[in-house]
């Protein structure tokens, strides 16, 4: 891979080339993308979806949006950090095609901003509640009609392809979906591959999938315009833009510390506990007379957290240009933070924030309560969209089809992307609307 490609300003529907040096430097088109996605409905749609705790009532605690915007913040310092020492590597890029250390910071905190706005209500365990429908529950009725690869679309149901979904599905009038630059597209694409075959080697990419098969094609074209390595011959697979390896460091590095920080602020984790922790990682950068200082657990915590998140982007810095040359030939396998010298430091906190915050009775029940929320949502529209592609429609599915918005559109020809799209309209309600639509359906409201 190059960096030339990699950085293409190319938009869905272009004709003409893009370059660099043509580009409005009072508005780049790097910083559209930053702007198109906090402007969208889908991304308004964060500051009611979980990110820890549920339905939490305090106004401390992060959810999806608050959480977006920080692993924003922190992916445009690690790509302005990385732009710089890439342009003294590869001079170039400035001389001949005009790109500015800026450049990779808004690409990343443009991707990074978007990274969790395919996710459905309730956290990781909204994403399982969807595939736990098809594979365990009354959705299992549909694999005869649907291919391999549909099938395990919707039984691994991943936040991940559905946000490249939103990004770039086109509807009337809005071809290509938000239209983001193929730069923004490939740093927010993780796992560049399909759904099947599952997990085919201990890779990162092969965690989990970045795209449905109704996207199959815009991926492709975004692939081959970035000069993204194909990593299969039997399957769609590709190796990672680089700068997603940088938006993977800003969320890890963002759900360690500010996870942790939500267990403290909560009571689930013992202050001078979890402190303890927290020096242990930024030992060397502490000064003493300003901690003490301070009187407060919020403002002991905040002084910490803003050390911990400095101390962890320089460290992903350093391990990204150590192995750039590895990373443009499509030979490394493993996430930046995986090599860090502090990685026993962070495994540490991520047990603890498992074992206090994650797994929490308050948490857990509020999970269990999302499954069932979703399970009969689901029941409800995974009938309707069965039924409409069959053309036998209820009184009870006419009244269900009033009900949905006017973009979500259902057809005779397809059953895989009447459910998919069933997927996308609950994926997008907050988990209170969620909740307020299961009660309608239960007719507790009216």
């Amino acid at each position: 891979m190059n960096w030339e490609q990699l950085l293409s300003l190319k938009r869905f529907g272009d004709t003409n080339k893009r370059l660099r040096k043509e580009q409005d430097e009072t508005r780049l088109g790097f910083e559209v993308d930053y702007d198109r996605i906090i402007f969208s409905s889908e991304f308004r749609g964060l500051q009611d979806k979980t990110q820890v705790v549920p339905l939490s009532k305090t106004d401390f605690v992060h959810t999806r949006l608050t959480h977006s915007l920080e692993v924003s913040v922190v992916g445009r310092s690690l790509g302005r950090k990385v732009g710089q020492l890439l342009l003294k590597k590869h001079p170039h890029l400035d001389s001949v095609h005009g790109y500015k250390m800026n450049d990779f910071g808004a690409i990343v905190a443009a991707a990074a901003l978007a990274h969790d706005i395919g996710n459905p209500p309730f956290g990781h365990s909204g994403e399982k509640a969807i595939g736990a429908y098809f594979k365990d529950g009354k959705g299992e009725a549909f694999k005869s009609h649907l291919t391999d690869k549909e099938y395990q679309d919707l039984c691994d149901f991943e936040g991940n392809a559905n946000g490249f979904k939103i990004l770039t599905e086109s509807r009337i009038g809005r071809s290509g979906g938000l239209r983001l630059s193929y730069a923004t597209l490939g740093a927010f694409m993780k796992y560049p591959k399909e759904s099947l075959p599952k997990k085919p080697t201990k890779h990162i990419i092969d965690k989990k999938y970045g795209f449905f098969q109704s996207e199959k094609h815009m991926f492709e074209e975004v692939a081959s315009e970035l000069g993204l390595i194909r990593r299969s011959n039997d399957h769609l697979s590709f190796n990672r833009h680089p700068l997603a390896y940088l938006v993977e460091a800003a969320d890890d590095i963002c759900y360690t510390i500010i996870d942790f920080e939500d267990g403290i602020n909560l009571g689930l984790i013992e202050e001078d506990y979890a402190l303890e922790y927290l020096i242990k990682l930024v030992k060397e950068k502490i000064i003493t007379k300003n901690y003490n200082a301070l009187e407060t657990t919020e403002d002991r915590v905040s002084y910490l957290r803003a050390l911990a998140i400095s101390t962890l982007i320089d460290e992903a810095v350093s391990i990204f240009m150590k192995y750039e040359e590895q990373i443009l030939a499509g030979n490394f396998e493993t996430a930046l933070l995986d090599l860090s010298q502090y990685k026993a430091q962070i495994k540490d906190i991520i047990n603890l924030s498992i074992k206090n915050v994650y797994r929490s009775k308050d948490v857990i029940n509020k999970e269990i309560a999302g499954y069932e929320i979703l399970n009969q949502l689901l029941n409800a529209y995974g009938r309707l969209a069965n039924n409409y592609y069959e053309d036998s429609l209820s009184s009870y599915d006419k009244l269900l089809l009033n009900l949905l918005p006017e973009q979500v559109k259902l057809t005779n020809e397809s059953l895989y992307k009447n459910l998919l799209n069933i997927c996308l309209y609950i994926s997008k309600l907050s988990d209170t609307n969620a909740m307020l639509l299961h009660q309608k359906l239960k007719g507790n409201i009216i």
